[in-house]
């Protein structure tokens, strides 16, 4: 797995069951916790540990992060940006968000920290063909976020400097007093007039009214790794909302969900689909030409006497993970012919012959003479 595995992050091996995942997450997010760990990159520690969790909890995502290995599922691909602000980020598969744990392990939920807050993460959902899920594809989307004002570089101040909030005085919260037969409560919440940062624009931005932002539409080009599947998530690492100055930006999720393909259907790593063949292909054996995923076409040797529902592999010839790519599995399908020439006719009755069975005494006349008599006796 490597140095930087999610087994090596929680301290487990391979084979760990979820009661030894569970417990290790648990110690290692109470040490790691920001609210309770001052050491530095103890909160990218926690995240790390958390995203790790995230998937070796859940059964499915841990089969594909064993199937896909590290690297092909931490880091898929590449994304570039295109547009203001300048970003280019890093492009991640991930199948969940991180919650905050300190309501989890210290109860009621977490404090109103003031400082610069991070980006919204954004969700938008994308469908793709299965050629494009099972080859992986490149595409270009419009997305609609909230980046930086170029005014005043996101700072909310048109001379780009902030003062202390003189409301809060820094801390980022309002304190409330109320009266109660209980006695008195004091309720923290965050200052109205710097929303918790503690900080205000020193003048502020015309361009943006001090807040700092702007909506606006980018396009982002978004890799898709082969072996996606529907409801498969693919995160972008800053390519969602911008924070608060000095803040990074939230990230943007893409979920997948691969439109049903009228000649394969997908199970698993393989792909199936069907060939039809004639009964003296099925039992004397024959030579068929078979289309792949990609397009291509492929020679399949039906062997003599084949039944009816058979599936033949080819291998390497289905979804394209990474790591090995699946198998093709090609349905054999007898199709019986509804209408014969004078030749195969007499072929097909000598062959009933030699098989010790009687011609039905009645006798196909073909489509159109049946149709002609049915006309006949409607008329009588």
């Amino acid at each position: 797995m490597g140095p930087d595995s999610y087994y090596d992050i929680l301290g487990v091996s391979k084979s760990a069951d979820d009661k030894e995942i569970k417990k290790a997450y648990r110690n290692l997010a109470r040490k790691y916790h920001p609210d309770v760990c001052k050491e530095p990159g103890a909160e990218e520690k926690f995240k790390k540990i958390n995203e790790a969790y995230s998937v070796l909890s859940d059964a499915q995502k841990r089969a594909q992060y064993d199937h896909m290995g590290h690297e092909a599922y931490s880091s898929a691909s590449k994304g570039s940006y295109a547009g203001g602000g300048g970003y280019s980020g890093g492009f991640n598969a991930d199948f969940s968000g991180f919650g905050d744990i300190f309501e989890t392990f210290f109860g009621g939920g977490g404090r109103q920290r003031a400082g610069p807050r991070p980006g919204a993460d954004l969700l938008m959902k994308m469908r793709i063909t299965l050629e494009e899920a099972a080859l992986g594809t490149e595409k270009e989307v419009g997305v609609d976020h909230v980046e930086p004002c170029p005014e005043c570089d996101g700072s909310g101040s048109e001379t780009k400097k902030t003062i202390t909030c003189p409301t809060c005085g820094g801390s980022g919260q309002m304190r409330q007093m109320s009266q109660s037969i209980f006695g008195n409560f004091v309720r923290m919440t965050p200052c109205t007039a710097c929303g918790g940062r503690g900080r205000v624009p020193e003048t502020r931005c015309k361009a943006c009214g001090g807040t700092g932002h702007r909506r606006a539409r980018q396009t982002v080009k978004v890799r898709i790794p082969p072996g996606v599947d529907t409801g498969m998530r693919l995160r972008m690492e800053g390519y969602g909302d911008a924070g608060d100055y000095g803040a990074p930006s939230g990230d943007l999720y893409i979920e997948i969900s691969v439109a049903p393909h009228r000649s394969f259907t997908r199970r698993g790593d393989d792909l199936e689909t069907k060939v039809d063949v004639t009964p003296a292909q099925a039992v004397l054996g024959s030579e068929v030409e078979v289309k792949t995923i990609d397009g291509r076409t492929v020679v399949l040797d039906i062997p003599a006497g084949v039944q009816h529902g058979t599936g033949l592999k080819i291998p390497g010839e289905g979804v394209r993970w990474q790591t090995r790519p699946g198998d093709m599995l090609v349905r054999v399908h007898i199709v019986v012919p509804e209408r014969l020439s004078d030749e195969e006719r007499e072929l097909y009755e000598r062959l009933l012959e030699i098989e010790g069975h009687k011609p039905s005494a009645k006798k196909g006349k073909g489509f159109f003479q049946d149709v002609v008599d049915k006309m006949k006796e409607s008329v009588k």
